[in-house]
């Protein structure tokens, strides 16, 4: 069976009304919605932790030293978002925040030994939760479906922009 390209996507026919249920876009925003809510009740019933500080202490888990706007790059979240969740976690001395000592004007964030703490409670949590999502399917669909997601995620910044 041939690759659709962009080309011969565009000439497909299409039915004059759009079924919102069906569609992919949307499909993805509501399930992304769906667990994003789950795991936030989570983040914040047991850390005081929304999506977005999580998702900050979560890059400064794995890249120490990043500054905000690598961070805003990193989850896609815009800046003003970022920094209001930066600042609660700076507040309860979850993070530090330093200056370069190599570029004065860049400010370089990194978990506190209590941010490390959290972190370190938080990612098994956080896999677990992942595990039971996806024990809907086999090994096999999971590897699969890691692949589509992939795919789908690298096509998605390339070709569609």
């Amino acid at each position: 069976m041939p690759k659709t390209t962009q080309k011969n996507a565009s000439k497909k026919k299409h039915p004059s009304i759009l079924a919102l249920e069906r569609f992919l876009p949307y499909r993805l925003s509501i399930l992304s919605n769906r667990i994003s809510g789950i795991i936030a009740e989570t983040y914040k019933d047991k850390f005081a932790l929304s999506i977005t500080e999580w998702r900050i202490m979560a890059v400064l888990g794995e890249y120490p030293g990043a500054s905000a706007d690598e961070v805003s790059i990193k989850i896609q979240i815009e800046k003003s978002i970022i920094s209001r969740a930066l600042q609660k976690l700076l507040k309860r001395h979850l993070v530090l925040r330093e200056v370069d000592e190599n570029d004065r004007r860049r400010q370089n964030l990194k978990l506190t030994k209590t941010g490390e703490d959290v972190y370190r409670q938080i990612v098994p949590v956080s896999y677990d939760y992942e595990d039971r999502l996806l024990e809907c399917f086999s090994t096999k669909e999971r590897e699969t479906f890691d692949a589509l997601i992939d795919r789908l995620y690298k096509h998605a910044g390339v070709s569609l922009e």
